[in-house]
């Protein structure tokens, strides 16, 4: 449940950078806007994009580990440090 939702965030995504991406060019091709503004424009919204998937993969982890803990599941690193204990 929760891939799908990660694919279909994704998915819109893709679907508004190529609509923005539509209108940007008829804007070129009207001349309200500038090549240059509009190559500029698409990279910050590129950038601005990157930046929000980096926070929201960080807050996603967050929230899978505090999921974990008051789970009281084990970790990797639970698992690994008990293997070390039985050798």
């Amino acid at each position: 449940m929760l891939k799908e939702a990660i694919h279909t965030g994704l998915g819109a995504a893709v679907l508004l950078k190529e609509r923005v991406e539509a209108e940007i060019k008829k804007l070129e091709e009207r001349g309200k806007l500038g090549k240059a503004d509009a190559k500029e424009f698409l990279n910050s919204i590129e950038s601005r994009g990157k930046e929000e998937e980096a926070s929201f993969k960080a807050k996603l982890k967050e929230t899978f580990e505090e999921i974990i803990k008051e789970l009281n599941l084990a970790t990797k690193d639970d698992i690994e440090s008990l293997r070390k204990e039985l050798k």
